[in-house]
């Protein structure tokens, strides 16, 4: 189920005089966030402009990986993934969550011997990560033999349906207090004196002493209003799920050209495991040298593409006063074409890697905007030039399995409490004094 505009508005609350905290954003990292400050004891509201998990929060693939992590967020993921296993069983819902393992196989030698080197950070972290022979991925996988030279795999990696994660950590959120306003797009923030006094919605103002910018693709229109240069890209990645198919594999699994995940429906879920597309800009000319590092690693695996009306809507006047319409409010939700081309090479990589599910009939397609950073890890960060701004963002495809664990750092941030983790790499002001940019892991 992917959301829309025409997906019924669930969560109306009224808008309160004054919170601790508005979260804006109601994608999982800014439910995370909500729920481990309600959690506190904080009071707290969520804006979002379309809906709770509108966009790549439920169009993502549904991976909750540790494997293959930039070492910085390695720890974050891994408190993460105990976490989603904890508030699945705290919820009392089902969100599918399980434990099955993610697979990364090698058709090569030499990417057997690329998928090695991640082995050093794995066992500092004492995971479970293994190197399988090409015959424990063709039992695995209920492949024809030969086919692979082995493959990296992390048992204790796992996945969920994020359509029904996010939604149930909101209703989570809820009973413990915390507000959610879907519909309701946050215009600008309010300063007095130097510091967050609150924010203007197009409803209606709220005080409140801190603010969290967790708004996925948009956070950098919204910072531009205020001054702030974020630097952020978009890319559309395509996503497609088949009709009910036979048991191939219970976990995640990246197979050559194509990634899949055994969905609760007992169909896959399936995308390209190296092709996204990004849409040729302004923000591509204006972020161009930072963004260079990361653009040569991965050269291979975007696409670089012109014209587009989906991306037109997000380069909008940078700037407006808060009794105008804002660019939040003209497009409640991201929802993209998916790519018939990308379409088309996914049913080539089935066809070539796992031909047992190439004749399956293609039952939806969906695409989503990734929002992404120079260097492919996140910005969790207190603007200096705002104090009470906190910016969660550039997650770069890989935000829904760390969102609870990106929540709770958030959280603590916020409340001024001392961080479990180093956040060094994800601090905001390495776009600006000067630091080489280090691309993590790729999209």
């Amino acid at each position: 189920m992917i959301f829309s505009d025409s997906t019924p508005i669930q969560w109306q609350d009224p808008l309160p005089d004054a919170v601790d905290v508005v979260v804006i954003g109601g994608g999982v990292i800014g439910i995370s966030t909500a729920w481990f400050l309600a959690k506190s004891g904080v009071s707290v509201l969520v804006c979002d402009k379309g809906r709770v998990a509108g966009e790549q929060s439920s169009r993502n693939w549904g991976w909750i990986r540790q494997q293959s992590r930039d070492p910085a967020e390695l720890p974050i993921m891994i408190d993460s993934i105990n976490t989603w296993e904890l508030i699945s069983k705290e919820l009392g819902a089902d969100i599918g969550f399980k434990r099955q393992g993610v697979l990364n196989v090698a058709a090569t030698e030499e990417d057997l011997a690329d998928r090695e080197k991640w082995l050093d950070t794995a066992h500092q972290h004492q995971l479970d990560t293994r190197i399988l022979s090409g015959a424990e991925v063709d039992d695995l996988l209920k492949d024809k033999p030969g086919q692979w030279k082995g493959a990296l795999f992390t048992a204790s990696d796992g996945q969920a349906e994020p359509f029904k994660a996010v939604p149930a950590l909101a209703k989570g959120l809820r009973e413990k207090g915390g507000l959610i306003r879907e519909a309701c797009a946050v215009r600008s923030i309010d300063m007095q004196h130097g510091n967050v006094a609150g924010v203007v919605t197009e409803h209606g103002y709220v005080k409140a002493q801190s603010v969290v910018c967790a708004s996925g693709a948009w956070s950098s229109v919204f910072m531009a209003n205020l001054g702030i240069n974020l630097p952020q890209l978009t890319v559309r990645a395509t996503v497609m799920r088949t009709a009910p198919a036979p048991d191939i594999y219970q976990g995640c699994a990246s197979v050559g050209e194509v990634a899949i995940r055994r969905r609760q429906d007992n169909g896959y879920t399936v995308a390209s495991s190296s092709t996204n597309e990004h849409f040729i800009g302004a923000d591509s000319f204006r972020h161009f040298f930072k963004f260079l590092p990361a653009l040569s690693a991965s050269v291979k695996y975007i696409n670089l593409r012109f014209h587009d009306d989906l991306i037109k809507r997000l380069l909008p006047v940078r700037r407006w006063r808060d009794d105008e319409i804002t660019p939040f409010e003209q497009t409640r939700i991201l929802n993209p074409t998916p790519s018939q081309k990308a379409i088309t090479a996914m049913k080539k990589g089935l066809k070539k890697r796992l031909p047992q599910l190439s004749e399956l009939p293609i039952e939806e397609a969906w695409a989503g905007m990734i929002d992404v950073t120079p260097d492919v890890v996140p910005v969790m960060d207190e603007i200096s030039d705002c104090p009470g701004l906190f910016v969660a963002t550039g997650f770069s495809g890989h935000g829904f399995g760390i969102g609870p664990g990106a929540g709770k750092v958030m959280a603590n941030m916020v409340m001024g409490n001392r961080p479990a983790h180093n956040l060094d790499r994800f601090r905001f002001s390495r776009f600006t004094d000067g630091s080489k940019m280090m691309p993590g892991p790729g999209l």
